[in-house]
């Protein structure tokens, strides 16, 4: 099934179209920059921004609230991926989101049609739409709110084997590994391969995208019993890293960083909590 390249909201009275990514677009290219992918792990806290801030930098989830305490220059992309991130920070996006480039599934965009639509209405030019590629609407918080759903909008639903895109030039995929498969998207204009977190996400984009290298910061993994940077021990939003992390996260991370050292792109893993976790550093 082809990915719909632009897909159409109804804000109020208003239908909106949202373009799906597309790598070819010229304004996508980052022309081989070292890019920082920042997540929300707990030593983010202990990091020293000073050198960090000019660089293109892509956020994902509550990271974003850092734009409030740092001026980051060159802000290169914000990736939601979940929709219940939406549904546990519902203020994270009123009180940070300006206009960065946004790359969102179709389950993310429906969340905010209903929770803030006026980020869709006055933002969407700087929208785009990324695709999961073995299930293409993406994670949803609740039973979906365009309820007669058209026969494409059902084929979106669907979840469909990872090692059917096996043989697919656009993902590198590793069907022997126990318990299930596990790749990676060269092109995230096919859609991208999921791994149980948004960082891995955003490395797949910024791949796509033409870094010419990557740096994580806040993939920590080994104190996922800590709240996030940006939450606190009585509000802190549930996290599954701890079911996925050895048999999908840390796997899927070697396969990606051996893949695209081996096309050009050096992958580094900055966080000290999980360095020792991963074959590459």
């Amino acid at each position: 099934m082809d990915l719909p390249p632009i897909v159409e909201f109804k804000i109020g009275n208003e239908t909106i179209a949202i373009h799906a990514f597309d790598a070819q677009e010229a304004q996508q290219n980052l022309y081989q920059q070292a890019v920082n992918i920042i997540a929300s792990g707990p030593s983010i806290a202990d990091l020293k921004f000073t050198d960090l801030v000019d660089a293109a930098t892509i956020f994902v989830n509550g990271s974003i609230s850092l734009t409030a305490q740092h001026n980051f220059t060159n802000i290169v992309g914000y990736v939601i991926s979940d929709a219940r991130f939406i549904k546990h920070q519902p203020d994270m996006l009123r009180k940070h989101y300006t206009g960065q480039p946004l790359y969102a599934t179709l389950a993310v965009l429906e969340a905010l049609a209903v929770s803030h639509p006026s980020i869709i209405s006055n933002y969407h030019n700087a929208i785009r739409i990324i695709y999961p590629v073995d299930r293409p609407w993406g994670v949803k918080t609740n039973k979906s709110r365009f309820g007669g759903l058209l026969f494409k909008q059902r084929l979106l639903n669907r979840k469909t084997p990872l090692s059917n895109f096996a043989n697919q030039p656009e993902f590198v995929i590793d069907t022997h590994h126990k318990p299930s498969p596990i790749g990676l998207s060269l092109d995230v204009t096919h859609g991208f391969v999921e791994a149980g977190t948004v960082a891995y996400v955003a490395t797949q984009l910024a791949f796509s995208r033409g870094a010419g290298s990557l740096h994580l910061y806040g993939i920590d993994l080994l104190n996922n019993d800590k709240p996030r940077f940006y939450e606190n021990n009585e509000r802190s939003a549930p996290t599954t890293l701890n079911n996925v992390m050895s048999n999908t996260i840390v796997p899927s991370f070697n396969l990606l960083a051996k893949t695209y050292q081996q096309l050009g792109v050096n992958i580094v893993n900055h966080s000290p909590i999980s360095k020792s976790l991963f074959d590459f550093n």
